[in-house]
């Protein structure tokens, strides 16, 4: 990993083709983009727009931030991790994680048991799988018979590990090399970093508004938040942070069937702590804040209220 300041960006852009990005993609790192960061829930697979970007952006580093360690199986994980791999050769960052109930279980009919041992389990099969050994091994989670890689990565790839929480950290630092952050404030960063221990790379996906009306920032800022942190593991995360006082309100709300109650009680310093908002140099000064308290790459999400590559643009590093 190089030693020069990294600033990511999350892609695909949305209300784009996948086909038409290209040049959108050209503008941002040549405006000083260094990484580009897909994800993977109910839009694109995270592989798909990473090969696109790299023939798009040739000096860009990749990841993916994260594949659930559930949806593939152990072989066909290895396949697209090794493929990924092999089409960015020393420029691709692998991240798994547990994801969670909703995407696993709601959505993909997976039974989402021991999230923990799986992610770990996962990262194991893929160190040895990678290498181009055979694996025949019975882990916890899933039992592997005579798998053999076919085409090895020449560059094996950073595996990072998507965690909230002391467990899933201490793994993306014993086990990983390093960890992906998210929801989660500047200040957050603090707690969460020391579980890793020294030279591991921290990956942090930020949501980043560029707009100072704040008002219609907070608006949007409370449904995306009483989205994502009702969901169990969000949910388990943000209370070990400290902040059931300021969401039990949103989470009792929500347990009851009252939404637009949930939204309401959000008060307006979380969703500022959690969203970064504000001119374009605001913005900035906020994301290195995370960069100050341990953070080595931010991976930008952008909220646009309007032209969302102009957005892009204007967050560029300066």
């Amino acid at each position: 990993m190089s030693d020069a300041p990294r600033w990511g960006l999350t892609i695909p852009f949305d209300g784009v083709p996948l086909h038409e990005q290209k040049q959108w993609i050209e503008d941002v790192v040549a405006a000083g983009y260094t990484d580009l960061w897909s994800s993977e829930a109910g839009s694109t697979d995270g592989f798909t727009p990473l090969v696109l970007a790299s023939q798009w952006a040739p000096a860009a580093r990749l990841g993916v931030a994260i594949v659930p360690a559930f949806t593939r199986g152990p072989g066909l994980m290895a396949m697209s991790v090794a493929a990924m791999a092999e089409t960015a050769p020393g420029r691709f960052a692998f991240g798994i994680g547990t994801s969670s109930d909703v995407i696993v279980e709601r959505w993909n009919g997976i039974p989402f048991d021991e999230p923990y041992k799986r992610t770990r389990d996962m990262v194991r099969f893929l160190r040895k799988a990678l290498t181009g050994e055979k694996v025949d091994e019975k882990y916890d989670t899933f039992t592997v018979k005579g798998f053999r890689l076919g085409r090895p990565p020449e560059v094996q790839p950073p595996i990072l590990v998507g965690a909230l929480r002391k467990g899933m950290l201490k793994l993306a630092g014993t086990e990983g090399d390093g960890a992906i952050i998210n929801w989660l404030s500047a200040d957050d960063v603090k707690q969460v970093v020391p579980y890793l221990g020294d030279g591991k790379e921290v990956v942090a996906r930020i949501f980043v508004c560029p707009s100072e009306d704040a008002d219609a920032v907070r608006n949007m800022g409370r449904y995306a938040i009483s989205a994502y942190l009702n969901v169990p593991v969000y949910k388990a995360f943000h209370e070990w942070l400290g902040r059931s006082d300021d969401l039990g309100g949103m989470w009792e709300a929500w347990a009851a069937g009252d939404r637009k109650a949930a939204v309401k009680a959000i008060p307006d310093h979380v969703v500022d702590d959690l969203i970064v908002h504000g001119s374009p140099a605001e913005c900035r000064a906020h994301v290195q804040r995370y960069v100050d308290n341990g953070v080595t790459t931010p991976a930008l999400a952008i909220f646009a209220m309007g032209d969302a590559r102009q957005a892009a643009l204007d967050l560029a590093p300066h």
